[in-house]
């Protein structure tokens, strides 16, 4: 049988995401660096997160069982001893009286990410320090942490309020992080963020949507640049945009602050920027701003390294963090971590296991019931493939796109297969019982009804979308990804394919 556009589109689109998942992950051995404490013999050895170790000590290190039985085997004790850690970036040598202050994790087998009820991560109850807090006040402390976090860049953040009684009492707030460490979380959570710019001891402007209106992120307006001869550091700079009543105070300030008799290029007082009530950076005011609005003041600071890639890493983090906390303002409480656990994904990967044998027992029961009903081996197969195809390229463009897959999500997918049963079904019975037309007549009908049921699917679903959070949110995307590569790719193949045994 000659095969149509359709059908090669989608082939095409199953093969771009095998690739998006990428497999052969799976063949990789060692295991990955996932965090690396701080000061420890390990980090001043070199080790870093991202890196794989194969061997210690010249012994080979496959899986986590195997570092296990490597670490378990070694004699810690007063005395340093040495480790010697093979990893895909190098060998480095340790010499202390206890394990490796890392936390390391399987290789994942592909580029498809996991939430945190299936790949594990970490958990924070947080409360205010040296205070309770109220429905209305955890609420409030709960938006301005999730609009950090995501502008941060962190992804599956989970943030619901938890009361200590069924009836009042004091409010907390449960912060859970797919994939991260508890060494990450604690890191997020410790600072309030507070951001204060201040010339001699006024405050000429805060983070904040109050007196920021824009901070700029990328371009010729925010970047980090090294020297040509490294030296240690590497710097950044960012334009912050001040709003009409900041602009206004920092020229308020500085009409009555002198010039520097040392250097009459600038004036006598700096714009010192506090961050949490450490001074992080001070910088010259020119005397051409003495007394005069501007909107726009010019941010900079710098990064340390060992090497110039670690100095630039490290200046590009000190700018998103400042970027962060200027634009989202510090939090309204200081903040106390009562309780922090780790997650651990052996509950996710028996999850997994039942979603597959389910998933398998589904399929049969399917097949079964559409042989019966239509008889034609070829037909049940189609509809088999075709589902199947629709899970793939969902789960394909999941990876590609960097969503993390949870419980909710994995849900949205099965709703979206359902979905496409129901509507090759439609086609069937179209194409097979509806005799008074023609067969590509026939088909197109068919396909009007399903383009009816695609978008009422998906105005049900934006309203979750939208405004949905967690799991509402991940339920609601992998619906319509799932719904959208069926109504643009499986249904049309599916089409083609009956059309194709019919005739």
């Amino acid at each position: 049988m000659k095969l149509g556009l359709r059908v090669w589109i989608l082939i095409i689109v199953l093969l771009l995401s095998f690739l998006a998942i990428s497999p052969w992950k799976a063949f990789e051995k060692g295991v990955l660096i996932k965090s690396v404490e701080l000061n420890s013999s390990a980090f001043d050895a070199g080790l870093k997160p991202d890196q794989i170790i194969s061997s210690i000590d010249g012994k080979i290190v496959n899986n986590m069982n195997d570092y296990s039985k490597i670490m378990s085997e070694k004699n810690y004790s007063i005395n340093s001893i040495k480790t010697v850690v093979s990893t895909n970036q190098g060998e480095f040598v340790l010499f202390s009286n206890k394990s490796p202050e890392i936390t390391v994790s399987s290789i994942p087998k592909s580029n498809i990410k996991t939430g945190l009820d299936l790949s594990g991560g970490s958990r924070a109850l947080v409360k205010a320090k040296d205070r309770e807090l109220s429905s209305s006040e955890v609420s409030d402390l709960i938006e301005v942490v999730s609009n950090r976090l995501n502008v941060y860049g962190i992804a599956d953040v989970q943030i619901t309020p938890v009361s200590n009684s069924p009836v009042g009492g004091e409010y907390f707030m449960m912060v859970e992080i797919a994939g991260a460490t508890t060494t990450d979380l604690k890191d997020l959570l410790s600072s309030q963020g507070k951001f204060e710019a201040k010339i001699g001891n006024e405050t000429a402007f805060i983070g904040g949507e109050k007196d920021i209106s824009d901070v700029a992120r990328g371009g010729q307006d925010a970047f980090v640049e090294c020297p040509s001869t490294f030296t240690g550091f590497c710097n950044f700079r960012f334009t912050v945009f001040l709003s009409p009543e900041a602009a206004q105070r920092h020229a308020d300030i500085t009409r009555n602050i002198g010039i520097d008799s040392s250097d009459p290029q600038y004036l006598s007082k700096k714009l010192d920027l506090y961050l949490d009530d450490n001074l992080v950076d001070s910088l010259f005011i020119g005397k051409d701003l003495q007394g005069r609005v501007t909107t726009q003041v010019s941010i900079s600071g710098s990064g340390s390294g060992s090497t110039q890639d670690e100095a630039y890493k490290a200046a590009q983090n000190s700018m998103k963090k400042l970027q962060t906390i200027l634009i989202t303002g510090s939090l309204p409480y200081q903040l106390e971590i009562v309780k922090l656990d780790t997650i651990s994904a052996s509950l996710g990967e028996s999850f997994t296991q039942n979603i597959i044998y389910l998933g398998l027992i589904v399929f049969l029961i399917i097949s079964i019931i559409l042989f019966i009903k239509y008889r034609k081996i070829k037909i049940t197969l189609s509809v088999i493939l075709t589902m199947f195809s629709e899970a793939f390229i969902t789960i394909g463009i999941a990876a590609f796109i960097s969503w993390n897959l949870d419980a909710p999500a994995i849900a949205g997918i099965i709703a979206g297969m359902g979905t496409g049963v129901n509507d090759q079904i439609v086609i069937l019975d179209e194409s097979i019982f509806n005799r008074q037309i023609s067969l590509r007549e026939r088909i197109k009908n068919a396909l009007f009804i399903i383009l009816g049921a695609f978008f009422t699917i998906v105005v049900a679903m934006l309203p979750l979308l939208w405004a949905g959070a967690g799991m509402l949110k991940g339920f609601a995307l992998t619906t319509i990804i799932s719904v959208t590569a069926g109504i643009l790719i499986t249904r049309p193949a599916f089409a083609e394919i009956i059309r194709r045994i019919g005739e």
